[in-house]
C-alpha cells in the first residue's frame, strides 16, 4: 500500500506544482502545458484505488497509473518537439493570435480568449541557466514516474 501512496503523491504533485508555478510565478500556459496535466489526474485516480484495493488489483491500478505518467511523458516529448520547431503544434489553441484575413477590432476582441495564453512554441524555463524548459522537465518526470510506478508494481507481483 506504500507504494501506491508514493505514486499518488507524485502523481497528483505534478499538476499542483504546474498550477503554483501560475499562481506564484506568473507563469501562463499553453494548450499543449494544460493536456500535460490531465493523465497525471487520472494517473493520481487510479493510484488511490491501489491504495484501496489488495494483491493483483493494486498491481494492475499501479501499472495503469505508471502508464498514466507515460502518457503525460508523451505529450511532453510532443511539446518539446514543437517548442524546437520540430513540427507544429495541431491544435488551435497554440497558435500565436493574428489579425486573421479580414477580420475586424469586434470579431478580433471576440475571439480571443476569456484567460491569457501563450503559444505552445514559446518555451517556459523554470530555473534561469538550466537549457530544460518545463515541457521537458515534464518529460523527465513523467518517464521517471511511469518507470518507478511500473518497476512498483513489479515488486508488488513478485512479493
Amino acid at each position: 500500500m506504500a507504494s501506491a501512496v508514493v505514486i499518488l503523491i507524485l502523481a497528483a504533485g505534478a499538476p499542483l506544482f504546474a498550477l503554483g508555478s501560475e499562481t506564484w510565478w506568473g507563469l501562463a500556459p499553453c494548450e499543449l502545458c494544460l493536456w500535460q496535466r490531465w493523465p497525471y489526474w487520472v494517473a493520481a485516480a487510479l493510484a488511490a484505488g491501489a491504495v484501496l484495493l489488495p494483491g493483483r488489483g493494486r498491481v494492475l491500478l499501479l501499472a495503469a497509473a505508471g502508464l498514466g505518467a507515460f502518457v503525460s511523458a508523451a505529450i511532453g516529448g510532443f511539446h518539446v518537439g514543437v517548442e524546437q520547431g520540430w513540427w507544429p503544434s495541431p491544435l488551435p489553441g497554440c497558435a500565436a493570435p493574428t489579425a486573421g484575413g479580414a477580420q475586424s477590432i469586434d470579431d478580433m476582441l471576440r475571439n480571443m480568449a476569456a484567460a491569457p495564453t501563450k503559444p505552445c512554441d514559446a518555451a517556459t524555463y523554470l530555473i534561469p541557466g538550466l537549457p530544460l524548459s518545463m515541457a521537458a522537465m515534464n518529460l523527465i518526470y513523467g518517464a521517471g514516474l511511469g518507470l518507478l510506478a511500473l518497476a512498483l508494481a513489479r515488486k508488488g507481483r513478485s512479493a
